[in-house]
């Protein structure tokens, strides 16, 4: 007899869990992406020096402190504290992470699922659009649109958003070529189930596991695409203190205070491997063969 469907999800998070608290690597990064979502969600309202992490104050007897226990990460060219500076900065990185990624599933998967299962003109005609998309490297053509749209967070998200959606459309495009041909699947054609039901409820599901492992990659690189654009001048407009963009301000006066480009540069970087991390633990996670192979070393 078939276990409920909660019970089976139960059952899956605990065995997940049960993994990656014995996988030392895969815990940090677990711990490293819980710790960015959350102060993502409430670095507004726990800061100590809200108008410096916003950029509305200046005060030039506060030039360039080095890091102390009043600025433990020392104060920028106005004045204001880098640490609020930085802690701020988590919101619209998550931010960023969260649209760009999004943005691109609600793109990409829908497009990839159509062509895939419809195939023919339809399917071939879609894959061509993509490949047009796919012939540009993703930074070159994010930087192009960016520049084109202006500088400004929602603008920054829409570039990156439309350069990275093809890549999903090709992946979910590949598992849904190999998913239609199942059993299953002619069996729901034989019971008369209509194309909508039969692509979103029995092809879908089954072919998401790779595109929810390049998703949680993507959340760090989304991040620090995000940077390199505003580090660029064509990303997130001052005073806003996303990370790329207090690396880039920076950077001028590296040689003064390294303190401005160093903390910022240090959260991204940390960021990304959190996320990288939590990304290969998902990817044996979700192989069978490699989940497998994880739970036989736990018991041996």
């Amino acid at each position: 007899m078939d276990r409920p469907k909660g019970e089976f999800m139960t059952s899956e998070v605990r065995t997940m869990f049960m993994l990656m608290r014995r996988n030392v690597v895969s815990m940090i990064g677990f711990i490293i992406v819980i710790a960015f979502l959350i102060m993502g969600i409430i670095s507004p309202y726990i800061l100590t020096k809200p108008e410096d992490a916003w950029g509305t104050t200046y005060d030039v007897s506060k030039r360039y402190l080095p890091p102390s226990l009043e600025h433990p990460f020392g104060t920028d060219e106005y004045g204001r504290d880098m640490f609020n500076r930085v802690i701020l900065g988590a919101r619209f990185s998550l931010i960023i992470a969260i649209g760009v990624v999004g943005l691109a599933l609600v793109i990409g998967v829908p497009l990839g699922l159509i062509a895939g299962y419809s195939g023919g003109r339809t399917g071939t005609a879609l894959m061509r659009i993509t490949d047009m998309f796919l012939a540009f490297p993703p930074l070159l053509l994010a930087i192009a649109l960016a520049a084109t749209l202006g500088r400004g967070l929602e603008n920054a998200i829409l570039a990156l958003a439309i350069s990275w959606w093809p890549w999903y459309a090709r992946l979910i495009y590949v598992q849904v070529n190999t998913v239609k041909s199942m059993p299953y699947v002619d069996a729901a054609r034989v019971l008369g189930l209509g194309s909508f039901t039969i692509m979103f409820r029995h092809i879908l599901p089954n072919a998401l596991t790779p595109v929810v492992i390049q998703a949680s990659l993507d959340m760090g690189s989304a991040v620090l695409e995000a940077a390199g654009l505003s580090f660029l001048g064509i990303g997130v407009q001052p005073p806003t203190p996303e990370w790329g963009l207090l690396v880039s301000q920076g950077w001028q006066s590296i040689n003064v205070a390294w303190w401005i480009s160093f903390f910022p540069g240090l959260a991204i970087l940390v960021t990304v491997l959190g996320f990288n991390l939590l990304a290969d633990f998902a990817r044996e996670f979700m192989d069978p063969r490699l989940r497998i192979t994880m739970m036989t070393k736990e018991v041996v």
